[in-house]
């Protein structure tokens, strides 16, 4: 089992405080590159900017039969982010900006961001409240009527990255930050990259353009041509009380009780087998679980599942609240816990895991 504790935190907050959006991965990429060239057999970055490195098995494979053959295992994360790109300059240091990756409106008033290779700090305005009609009052903002202000004598650049200025705080059993999703999963699969077992070649794919069409997995499962993936995420929890009061049902995932394993999301139905087999790992370790209620987003596991030939998939993601905003809150031992179940599970994964249907 991976130690857990400072470092690992330590990981997680410098992967968090660097800016990554989608298309403009460098920052995660490079400590992606510092922390586990020195663990890779093999480790390259492709044409798009994934981080593909492999780590082949020493032993004989775990299995109870004669099989020779290790299984190929791929785990995946992107390293992207949500965030915004320049696309026009109206004077004085304020832009007009487009969103990247999907974001709700009415949480971009007022927060502030860094913007492009020098981390530029602005902000982004809109309308003021005291000069508001009634009827704008309720009305949503839409993303047009939104500027980032660098201030007079801010410049940058068309076409630059800007990204939320919100730091990593531990605050005692959660850690708040932007990003969780998906640095939690990239400090995951950094983890267990490090502590791989020998009875499996183990496959890292560390991948680009996740938010705006899981685009960088779909390259990485064609170079790897695993025999099964892991999606490593991080899964939006809704599990605040209804607005009305009334109980809250459809809560996707809940804080606190583990890791989400995923059965269907809005575009993959998961491997059953592998459902089935963390179920069971999770059970005989005695690790806190939980399965992510089906509908709604998606992760790497789509583009994965559908590449070449097909390839079985499943997904494991730390549950977080308030995705894709400023800011997001994730308890510590969820994480923790994602991270001991990924271990085990990896130990004992076997030629014949899945079989023939």
């Amino acid at each position: 089992m991976p130690s857990f504790g400072t470092p690992q935190l330590k990981l997680l907050e410098k992967l968090c405080n660097v800016i990554a959006v989608s298309g403009d991965e460098a920052e995660v990429r490079k400590i992606v590159l510092a922390e586990i060239e020195e663990y890779a057999d093999d480790v390259r970055v492709d044409a798009l900017g994934n981080v593909l490195a492999t780590k082949r098995g020493r032993g004989k494979p775990a299995s109870s039969r004669a099989e020779t053959k290790r299984t190929r295992l791929m785990l995946d994360a992107h390293m992207d982010e949500v965030g915004f790109m320049l696309v026009a300059d109206d004077g004085e240091g304020i832009y007009r900006f487009e969103t990247v990756g999907g974001m709700d409106a009415r949480h971009l008033v007022g927060k502030q961001v860094y913007v492009g290779k020098e981390r530029t700090p602005g902000v982004i305005g809109g309308k003021p409240i005291h000069l508001m009609e009634s009827s704008e009052v309720t009305r949503k903002v839409p993303i047009d009527a939104l500027r980032i202000d660098l201030g007079l004598t801010g410049k940058a650049k068309i076409g630059d990255r800007a990204g939320f200025a919100t730091k990593f705080r531990r605050v005692g059993p959660s850690v708040m930050a932007k990003s969780l999703d998906n640095r939690f999963g990239v400090a995951t699969v950094i983890e267990l990259f490090k502590h791989a077992p020998s009875n499996l070649d183990l496959c890292a794919a560390f991948t680009v353009q996740e938010e705006i069409g899981l685009r960088g997995a779909k390259v990485a499962a064609q170079t790897f041509n695993p025999d099964l993936a892991i999606a490593i995420d991080s899964t939006p929890a809704y599990d605040l009380p209804d607005y009305d009061g009334n109980e809250n049902a459809a809560y996707n995932t809940k804080l606190g009780l583990g890791p989400a394993i995923y059965i269907a999301d809005g575009s993959t139905l998961h491997d059953p087998r592998l459902v089935r087999f963390l179920q069971a790992v999770a059970v005989a370790e005695k690790i806190p679980h939980q399965l992510r209620q089906p509908g709604g987003g998606g992760t790497d596991s789509a583009a994965i599942q559908r590449a070449l030939a097909g390839i079985p998939t499943v997904s494991v993601s730390v549950p977080h609240r308030y995705t894709h905003s400023p800011v997001s809150i994730s308890r510590v031992d969820d994480w923790k816990n994602t991270l001991a179940l990924l271990h085990a599970a990896l130990r004992k994964i076997t030629p014949g895991l899945v079989g023939k249907r």
